[in-house]
């Protein structure tokens, strides 16, 4: 269960929410969240690299971290997926050593992304994967929403709570090579390049993400049905009666 903290403000039902998406990458909680929060909230993205193709109302290029501390406090609802490649079983245990000697590096920004989340009294939502320092609050896969990839990911709520869904069974494996052994199945691989890894437009399709062509930054992407869940959990949660028509 998620640690209560200062919520803010909760709006008139006439107000725009204002949002901010931090390591937004393409964008694909941002849309999510305008989904769940409706056309008229305001969406700022903020990630190190240049996000071209982002498609929320406001972007600034820089350090998402600074950038909460800097200016969490104005935004209404804040959203936090930070690089996961520094969090996940593929970086950790056995491939340590791996990465180490190829002079791979990945920063861990968990636990400093929590610490200014927290201090900005807002509400929000961390996520990141099953191997990462998120607290497990809800997790959500693709089966959830007949998509056509699992990528489970985990949720911290701080400041709100909501239940848990439950999790449905998958219905086969993922498509693509395993252990030397090729499978068929109803999900794509979406990470990753070559042996039966999914194309661009597969990705596009299973991620329901029709913005962007970019391979890398549509593996990175979240599912928009993952945030469009969690904006409606919080609507419900903190601000009845501010559900998107």
């Amino acid at each position: 269960m998620t640690q209560p903290t200062a919520i803010g403000r909760l709006l008139a039902p006439s107000e725009p929410l204002r949002v901010l998406d931090a390591f937004c990458c393409i964008g694909g909680a941002t849309c999510g969240y305008r989904l769940a929060f409706g056309p008229d909230c305001h969406i700022t993205g903020v990630d190190i690299q240049a996000q071209p193709d982002y498609p929320g109302d406001a972007f600034h290029q820089g350090d998402a971290i600074d950038f909460i501390r800097a200016h969490g406090h104005e935004f209404d609802f804040i959203h936090a997926s930070s690089p996961c490649q520094g969090e996940g079983a593929p970086t950790k245990g056995t491939n340590k050593a791996r990465n180490a000697a190829i002079g791979r590096t990945y920063p861990r920004l968990i636990a400093p992304t929590r610490a200014v989340l927290e201090a900005t009294g807002r509400p929000y939502a961390m996520e990141n994967v099953a191997g990462s320092e998120v607290r497990k609050d809800i997790r959500l896969c693709g089966e959830q929403f007949g998509l056509a990839v699992l990528m489970h990911r985990y949720f911290e709520l701080g400041g709100w709570t909501t239940a848990r869904p439950a999790h449905p069974k998958h219905r086969g494996y993922v498509r693509g090579w395993r252990h030397g052994e090729y499978r068929e199945g109803p999900y794509v691989a979406a990470y990753g390049e070559g042996g039966g890894k999914a194309s661009v437009d597969e990705i596009r399709a299973a991620k329901r993400i029709d913005w962007s062509t970019d391979h890398r930054r549509l593996r990175e992407a979240l599912p928009p049905a993952y945030t469009e869940w969690i904006g409606r959990a919080y609507l419900t949660a903190l601000a009845p009666g501010r559900e998107a028509a």
